[in-house]
Parts: structure tokens; C-alpha cells; sequence
């Protein structure tokens, strides 16, 4: 069988950036605290100042009780288009580290405000004393630029 994957381009690299850069919402994988299963939460994100995924999450949320007991997660960015098959559009799943940045946190205020800037209706909840903003520390990420266009990239590849 053919390997599938490509050797990855400045193309690849600039495609993951920019569906980092335009997401707004993203799935995120965890694994459930109780009994170790895989679960998939939908969470807000915008890029953060390292051009990484940034997101603000409660700890009411079974996700951030998720990332508090195993830190090791997956997000998956990227929307089909308006038309033609959902899979021949790009997408980008991140492999990372959850952070929280909770309020007090030395960069919890220089955050909130870039958090704000992409995500104003968050004004609302952020101050909440149960909301955390979520760095994601991407250690690698596989890349479908569409039908027959695979990647895998580095922290690297993605600028982090």
C-alpha cells in the first residue's frame, strides 16, 4: 500500500495556519475523568498571540474537569465548505496540552483582552470566577487538505 502522506510544503504549513487563524469554534477531544472514555466537546477558540488555539472554558464544563485529571488532548479545526462533499475540505487536527490560565495567573489579564478582541460576546461570563482561559501547547498535527492531501506537521511547521 502507498503512504498516503505527503512530504509536508510551505502550502501545508500555510494552509494549517490559516485554519487556525480563521477558526472560531473547534471540536475538542478528551478523555473522560470517570472511565477513561474518548469524549468531544464543541468550545469556542480564536488564535491566540503565539497564533495558537486559545479558548476560555468553565470548570463547571466535564471537558476542563477532563484536562484538569489528563492535560493531553486533540482539537480538530476546520469547516466544510457551502458546497460539494464535507471531506474534500480542509481540516486540521492539533495534538496539544491543555494550560489553564486562571483568573490572577500573570497572563490572565494580556489574554482576557486578546481573547476579547475575536471574541467579544465572551465579555459577558470571562470574569466569572469559574472561567479559565485555555492555552492548547500543540506538540503536532495532521493535516487533510482535502481528497488525497495528507500532512503530518510539527509544532514547528505550525510556528509554535
Amino acid at each position: 500500500m502507498t503512504n498516503p502522506i505527503r512530504p509536508t510544503d510551505n502550502d501545508a504549513r500555510a494552509l494549517a495556519r490559516r485554519l487556525i487563524e480563521s477558526a472560531r469554534f473547534a471540536a475538542l477531544a478528551t478523555s473522560d475523568p470517570a472511565t477513561g472514555a474518548p469524549m468531544v466537546s464543541r468550545i469556542a477558540v480564536v488564535p491566540g498571540p503565539d497564533g495558537m488555539p486559545l479558548s476560555l472554558v468553565s470548570d463547571l464544563a466535564l471537558h476542563s474537569q477532563a484536562l484538569t485529571a489528563k492535560p493531553a488532548c486533540a482539537l480538530l479545526v476546520g469547516e466544510p465548505g457551502p458546497k460539494g462533499d464535507p471531506l474534500t475540505h480542509p481540516r486540521l487536527s492539533l495534538q496539544a496540552v491543555a494550560h489553564f490560565v486562571r483568573h490572577g495567573d500573570p497572563d490572565h489579564a494580556a489574554l482576557s483582552a486578546h481573547y476579547l478582541q475575536r471574541q467579544p460576546k465572551a465579555k459577558l461570563y470571562i470574569g466569572f470566577a469559574d472561567f479559565s482561559l485555555l492555552r492548547l501547547e500543540v506538540s503536532g498535527a495532521h493535516l487533510n487538505g482535502g481528497f488525497g492531501k495528507a500532512f503530518v506537521l510539527t509544532a514547528g511547521d505550525l510556528g509554535a
